[in-house]
């Protein structure tokens, strides 16, 4: 696959136009952002696994199913995540839709929408009108960044990726924008996830390759093991540049999709919550892919192995332990360990003498822990998460006070 890495983030594909602007849900700085196909998009998304599930999640579900899958345009506020809210939440997440669907001219079931902050806050309707009805006045492809900076809570920036994918067909782009920072173990995207494309392909395809292209990406990050109430990942498209997904693209289509879905997630694991360090925790020897997966996110969610990643203590011993309790085959006396290009650890043996060598690795800024299960499995996993910092406490200690 030849790709062409873009600027433009979610308003780099052809057909896409976003807008921006502080409507006070926030107390300071951009809290609503606008994304509006020039027309009807195929749409597709996946949502959070949690049994808790914040009343934007519920409405968005309810009109792409009403829609088959058609989508006009998304509204997305941060500093309320309206979770826990009630009938009151609901029909606050309907009257956004509402505001955005009239606003627009389009079908109410083309309209929806997101919402990040604070769970159990009631989301201010009147605030979210009015900045609907502002921020439609100033579509444009040019604000992209601004729009990432828009559903930001607490990331330390905003987070955009795009590629154009040449083909025999001719050439398409995918790009988008995510937030995330804390909460985040997503089991079906992040915390909130927003892609468009110029290609031409029908929804129900469109929510194949999403789901596939989730799966190893969005799905293998973790910053602290916890599910948000509110998490989703938006796919759109316009058909603008009038190269048709088929049977032959298709592949291609992911492949493009995979990596830019791969980037933004890892730039939400980079900027996690009081983060210095991205982690790539790689498990091979897995007897199958759950088993190896199961592996990598126990060490990744591992409060000892990050804390110990973020005192650049090659302390390998942690890895074998939550192998151990990981729930999967292991066999220890078989197992290797390795932090970057050191091997501390093999067939039941120490390699002390090599500690200094994974120290001095582990005070970059880039982390590679790996883990062989010792059990001649064939299948591997890579899951990616951070260090484990005293500001992490401090942010979501205050985080409402």
């Amino acid at each position: 696959m030849k790709t062409n890495l873009l600027d433009g983030g979610v308003t780099a594909a052809k057909g896409f136009q976003v807008a921006v602007t502080h409507c006070g849900i926030k107390t300071e700085g951009l809290d609503l952002a606008l994304i509006v196909s020039d027309g009807p998009a195929s749409g597709a998304a996946v949502f959070t696994t949690n049994l808790v599930v914040a009343a934007p999640v519920i409405v968005a579900k309810q009109h792409l199913s009403q829609s088959g899958g058609l989508v006009r345009a998304i509204a997305v506020n941060s500093g309320c995540a309206n979770a826990c809210t009630g009938d009151a939440g609901l029909s606050a997440a309907r009257a956004m839709a509402t505001t955005l669907s009239k606003t627009l001219d389009c079908q109410l079931e083309h309209a929806l929408v997101a919402s990040t902050g604070v769970i159990g806050l009631p989301l201010d309707s009147s605030k979210i009108h009015q900045g609907i009805v502002t921020a439609a006045g100033d579509l444009n492809r040019t604000a992209h960044t601004a729009a990432a900076e828009a559903i930001m809570t607490t990331d330390s920036g905003p987070k955009e990726a795009a590629v154009q994918i040449n083909t025999p067909e001719g050439s398409f782009v995918i790009g988008g924008m995510v937030k995330g920072a804390g909460m985040i173990e997503p089991n079906m995207a992040t915390m909130l996830g927003f892609l468009t494309t110029d290609a031409k392909i029908e929804p129900v395809l469109l929510r194949k390759a999403l789901s596939a292209a989730v799966a190893d990406t969005f799905n293998a990050i973790t910053v602290d093991g916890e599910c948000s109430t509110n998490d989703a990942v938006f796919l759109l498209a316009s058909g603008c540049s009038e190269v048709s997904v088929d049977k032959v693209i298709y592949p291609t289509f992911v492949e493009g999709l995979r990596e830019v879905c791969a980037t933004l997630a890892r730039e939400i694991v980079r900027g996690g919550e009081g983060a210095t360090k991205l982690i790539t925790v790689r498990v091979t020897g897995g007897q199958s892919p759950k088993e190896a997966k199961c592996a990598a996110r126990a060490i990744a969610n591992s409060l000892l192995v990050k804390t110990a990643v973020h005192g650049s203590d090659p302390n390998w011993g942690r890895l074998i332990a939550v192998a151990g309790r990981a729930g999967v085959v292991f066999d220890p006396t078989q197992a290797r360990v390795k932090i970057g290009p050191a091997v501390l650890f093999e067939n039941d043996t120490v390699l002390a003498d090599q500690e200094p060598t994974a120290a001095a690795h582990l005070k970059g800024k880039e982390v590679l822990l790996e883990l062989d299960l010792g059990t001649k499995g064939s299948y591997e996993a890579t899951v990616w998460t951070c260090d484990l910092s005293a500001q992490y406490v401090r942010i979501n200690a205050d985080y409402r006070t």
